[in-house]
C-alpha cells in the first residue's frame, strides 16, 4: 500500500467533519482545524483527493447497485453508525445495499482500488461495536440478499444469503421437521452470526456457529470471491486442506464479507419439556448445573438467572417466582427419554438445596416457564429508565463456573452498579448486564473497569474474555492478554488477506 493511502486510512472519524454533509467546503474546514496541523501532509493530500472524488465514487457505486441503493442521508448514516453496544457512534461516509454477491464484489473492488475502508453491516444486533465505523468507510449493508438458495432436507443442510435471519429460516423450515438450533436471542442474521462466532441457549447440546457452518462464500478485501470449503461443497466433514471455514467464522468482517453460508440442520425433537427451579445461593444453583452436565444427561438448555434478575422480571412481567437464584432447563428427545431426564434432574435439584421444581410440556406452558428468562433484558432496563445496557460475555471451564460467577457478583456489588447475571451455564458462558448513565463518563468508566475485572478473572480460570459476542472494538486489549504470542499469527493472517487494512479496520486486532 502506498504511504499516502495508508496514512489516510488512519484518520479518525471525528476529524472528518465533512461527513456531516453540512459543510460547504469540507476540505477547507479540515485544513483549518487544530488537529489537521498535527497530520502529515500526505494525509491532507489524500483527504483532499477523497473529498474531491467522493461524488464520483457514489456515482460509480450507484452504477453497480442502482442509485436508489446508495445513500448519504444523515438519518441513514446515523442508523448505520452503531450496533446495540455502548460504543461511540461514528458516521460512515455512505451506505450501499448490494443485492448479489457479484455486486458486493464490484463495490469492494471499487473501495480497494481507491483505498477506502469498508464495514459490512447486517442486522446491527452486535454488542461489541463490530459495525461501528472508525474511518470514512463505505458501509455495505447486505440485508437485501434474503434468499434461501438451497435446502436439502434429506441431507440436513441449507444455504442462505446474509439477509436471512435465524428466526426467518426456522419459520421457513417448520413444516419439514427440521430446524437450525443456534439462537443468539435477538433475530440476528445467520451470516452475521457466522461472522461473530455466535452461540445461544441451545449451545450445550447443539454447539455454536463454529460447529454448525459447513461452507462459506466470502468476498475478500480485493473483491475476489471464494468458497471456504470449495464451490458447492456441503459434506459434513472434510480433511481437505486448511480449515478456511472456521478461519472466517468469528473473523468479525475483518477478513472479508460473508455472502452465503451453508449450515447444518437438526431434526425437530419428538418431545420437548421445560423446567424451572430455585436455589438459595449462586453456588448451589451453578453446582447443580455442573452436576447435570457431568451426569451425561443430553440436556438441550440450562440457563442461570440470579436473584436480582428474578426480582426485576417479577415486577416487569407480573410473575410470582421465588426471588432467588434460578435454573431454566429444557429437554429434547423421545417422550420417554425427556420424562426420564426430568425425573433425574429433579432429584439433582433437591440434592443441591433446590426447590419449587416445576416442568411443562405444551408450547403455551413452556413459554410461561421461560418468560422470566426471555424478559430479563427488558426488565432490567425498566428498572433503570434512561440508562443503557452494558453486557459482559465471559466463558470458563464448567468446573470453575461457581467461582467465576461468585466473583462477578462480588465485584458488581462492590461497585454499587445495577447488575443482573445470567448464563448459558451448560457450556460455562455467562453475562453480567449492567445499566449505566450514558451521559456520565465516570459511570461508564466504572462499568468498564468492573467488566475488565470479570474478564481477567475468567482468563485466570483458563477461560476466555468472550464466549459469543466477539472482540469488536470493546475487547481488543483483553485479546492481547488472552492470546499472547498467537496474536502475532492472527496479525500475519490479517496482513496477508487484507494488506491495505480496509476491511472493517480497527476491529479485533
Amino acid at each position: 500500500m502506498d504511504v499516502e493511502g495508508k496514512e489516510a486510512s488512519s484518520l479518525a472519524q471525528s476529524d472528518l467533519l465533512w461527513l456531516s454533509h453540512d459543510v460547504e467546503d469540507p476540505s477547507q474546514t479540515f485544513l483549518n482545524s487544530e488537529r489537521a496541523k498535527n497530520h502529515p501532509k500526505s494525509e491532507i493530500a489524500s483527504f483532499q483527493s477523497l473529498t474531491k472524488n467522493f461524488q464520483n465514487m457514489i456515482d460509480r457505486m450507484g452504477a453497480v447497485v442502482g442509485s436508489q441503493n446508495v445513500s448519504t442521508a444523515s438519518s441513514t448514516l446515523e442508523q448505520h453508525s452503531h450496533d446495540e453496544s455502548y460504543h461511540r457512534r461514528q458516521l460512515p461516509a455512505v451506505v450501499v445495499w448490494p443485492s448479489t454477491t457479484q455486486q458486493v464484489s464490484e463495490v469492494v473492488r471499487l473501495c480497494y482500488d481507491e483505498n477506502i475502508a469498508m464495514v459490512p453491516y447486517g442486522t446491527g444486533t452486535g454488542v461489541e461495536g463490530g459495525v461501528t465505523s472508525t474511518q470514512n468507510a463505505v458501509c455495505i449493508n447486505v440485508t437485501n440478499m434474503k434468499q434461501i438458495t438451497r435446502c436439502h432436507i434429506e441431507d440436513f443442510d441449507v444455504t442462505v444469503q446474509p439477509g436471512v435471519t435465524w428466526k426467518a429460516l426456522n419459520k421457513h423450515l417448520k413444516d419439514y421437521g427440521v430446524w437450525f438450533p443456534v439462537d443468539p436471542g435477538s433475530d440476528a442474521s445467520l451470516c452475521g452470526m457466522a461472522a461473530t462466532g455466535a452461540s445461544g441457549t441451545n449451545t450445550v447440546r447443539y454447539g455454536n456457529m463454529k460447529g454448525n457452518v459447513i461452507n462459506l462464500e466470502v468476498v475478500l478485501p480485493d473483491g475476489k470471491i471464494i468458497n471456504t470449503a470449495g464451490p458447492n461443497r456441503r459434506a459434513k466433514k472434510s480433511s481437505a486442506g486448511y480449515n478456511l471455514t472456521n478461519l472466517f467464522v468469528g473473523s468479525e468482517g475483518t477478513l472479508g464479507i460473508i455472502t452465503s453460508a451453508t449450515l447444518k440442520l437438526q431434526a425437530v425433537p419428538e418431545s420437548i419439556l421445560s423446567a424451572v427451579c430455585f436455589f438459595p445461593t449462586v453456588e448451589d444453583s451453578v453446582t447443580c448445573a455442573v452436576n447435570t452436565i457431568r451426569s451425561g444427561i443430553p440436556i438441550a438448555r440450562i440457563e442461570y438467572m440470579d436473584e436480582k434478575s428474578v426480582d426485576a422480571t417479577n415486577k416487569f412481567s407480573n410473575l410470582t417466582n421465588p426471588v432467588s437464584h434460578s435454573l431454566f432447563l429444557e429437554f429434547h428427545g423421545s417422550e420417554n427419554a425427556t420424562r426420564e431426564q426430568v425425573d433425574i434432574v429433579e432429584e439433582m435439584v433437591k440434592s443441591n438445596n433446590g426447590s419449587n421444581f416445576s416442568w411443562a410440556a405444551t408450547q403455551k406452558a413452556r413459554n410461561k416457564v421461560w418468560q422470566a428468562r426471555h424478559d430479563m433484558h427488558y426488565a432490567h432496563m425498566a428498572q433503570s429508565p434512561g440508562k443503557k445496557a452494558y453486557t459482559t460475555d465471559v466463558c470458563v471451564p464448567i468446573s470453575h463456573l461457581p467461582e467465576a460467577i461468585t466473583y462477578a457478583r462480588q465485584v458488581a456489588d462492590e461497585s454499587a452498579l445495577p447488575c443482573g447475571i445470567l448464563g448459558h451455564v451448560g457450556d460455562g458462558n455467562f453475562h453480567c448486564m449492567f445499566t449505566f448513565d450514558p451521559s456520565d463518563p465516570a459511570e461508564l468508566q466504572k462499568t468498564k473497569d468492573v467488566a475488565v475485572k470479570i474478564a481477567r478473572k475468567a482468563l485466570a480460570l483458563d477461560g476466555t474474555s468472550t464466549g459469543e459476542h466477539g472482540i469488536g472494538l470493546g475487547k481488543k486489549e483483553l485479546l492481547i492478554e488472552e492470546m499472547d504470542e498467537a496474536l502475532d499469527v492472527m496479525r500475519s493472517i490479517k496482513r496477508m488477506i487484507d494488506p491495505k487494512n480496509l476491511m472493517n479496520p480497527d476491529k479485533v486486532l
